[in-house]
């Protein structure tokens, strides 16, 4: 069920000190997390837990990764120099490619950084930009569902991702004849799956045709990454991930195919790692009642937009009001011009008052970081709960000067500072 650990007072606190909307993230919750991951995976001599930055790219939590031991999962430019700027370099990064711009490719290989091709034209932009090194990491598609059972985990043959099997051995023997004297198989095959049975699946599949495609071309199978996909318990009635019992499960697998070890493993879990460590904090600013009653809150979707976009749920919480009964029912909405700009549809709650502080919960990971600036409007601050129980702002709330610094008007407009 979505996450408890910090008392109410620590966000009564934050918003005293700092005007809502905001994101709060709790530093020793990450920690934490990173730790019990490198923990389920401490049977495997090589293994790495590759952060997805594009989940919560704030520099402040990248280092604080990279203090446990983190490498990045970077998906472009931006990322790679955010990268770089934290400290990391070599195979501490991974380049993701999705139909990626050419230089990018020649950006990564500058850093040094594992490269994982997407699609066979990725080879000769390679080559091109950047060079091969002596060992690429590539990206595999099976097609149909992905299913483990009767359970249907994705639908890879629907997602854009990835080669097919013909492709993957046309593009490791040019590899070969180039130099290229190793190799990594990646998949992304389903996404936001609270069955732990999905990563020892995955597992066994990159394995084996890892551990094939090695003997049949000659080549060295130097690691498995398993990419991201597991997910979060959003809904109180959802049961997190066992990644004790997710790590014993890839173990069984690795330890039936290599026995004698030598294949690495790499992971890039953004949602698990600090998904369950983040809130927006926000006031309830409005009350309207027609044929529904509604709470109109400071955020909206640009500061959170999976709800408008997915449909997807977050728990709500209200400050102070956690042990009331939720005898009321709303729906929590933000001031886009967007009818889907909800946070909540007909959810039950306590009563909700004006000024009441609302925790949307579970915003650690693709929160903040998907925001964007429709109706004008402007994304909040990022703050860091710290280890040591004080706060920290480690992004500032978006200024007008911020909204009109890439807009040709009279610079004297940016200067504007827009009202609560």
């Amino acid at each position: 069920m979505p996450n408890f650990s910090l008392d109410d007072e620590v966000f009564f606190r934050a918003a005293e000190k700092f005007p809502t909307p905001f994101h709060l993230y709790d530093e020793q919750g990450i920690r934490l997390r990173a730790r019990r991951l490198k923990a389920a995976f401490a049977w495997c001599k090589d293994f790495r837990e590759y952060f997805a930055v594009k989940a919560l790219p704030n520099p402040t939590v990248l280092r604080i990764l990279k203090e446990e031991g983190c490498g990045l999962d970077c998906s472009s430019a931006t990322e790679l120099t955010l990268a770089k700027a934290c400290g990391f370099s070599g195979e501490e990064i991974i380049l993701s490619a999705n139909a990626m711009p050419p230089e990018e490719f020649a950006q990564a290989r500058a850093l040094d950084a594992f490269i994982n091709l997407d699609d066979l034209s990725d080879v000769e932009l390679l080559r091109t930009n950047g060079g091969f090194p002596s060992c690429v990491c590539l990206r595999y598609n099976p097609g149909g569902q992905f299913s483990i059972g009767n359970t249907i985990m994705g639908n890879p043959g629907e997602a854009k991702y990835g080669m097919t099997l013909p492709q993957l051995k046309e593009a490791l023997t040019v590899l070969k004849k180039e130099g290229v004297t190793s190799f990594g198989l990646h998949a992304f095959l389903a996404s936001n799956t609270i069955d732990p049975a999905y990563y020892p699946g995955l597992a066994e599949l990159l394995m084996t045709l890892g551990r094939d495609l090695a003997a049949e071309l000659g080549m060295k199978f130097a690691f498995v990454d398993l990419s991201g996909g597991i997910s979060i318990p959003y809904k109180p009635e959802d049961q997190e991930p066992d990644i004790e019992q997710v790590g014993e499960g890839v173990r069984k697998v690795y330890e039936k195919l290599f026995p004698e070890g030598g294949v690495a493993i790499k992971t890039e879990l953004g949602r698990w790692m600090t998904g369950p460590c983040g809130w927006l904090v926000t006031h309830a600013v409005h009350e309207k009642k027609i044929y529904r009653d509604y709470i109109g809150v400071d955020a909206c979707a640009v500061n959170l937009m999976r709800p408008a976009m997915y449909g997807a749920y977050h728990h709500v919480t209200v400050c102070g009001k956690r042990d009331l009964p939720a005898d009321h029912v709303y729906d929590i909405t933000g001031s886009l011009c967007e009818n889907n700009d909800k946070f909540a549809w007909e959810r039950k709650l306590p009563e909700i008052k004006i000024g009441d502080l609302l925790l949307i919960h579970d915003t650690g990971a693709h929160g903040s970081a998907m925001g964007y600036n429709y109706n004008g409007r402007l994304r909040g601050a990022e703050v860091l709960y710290t280890a040591d129980g004080d706060y920290r702002l480690i992004r500032r709330a978006e200024t007008a000067a911020d909204y009109f610094a890439t807009l040709d008007v009279d610079p004297a407009y940016s200067t504007i500072s827009p009202g609560r």
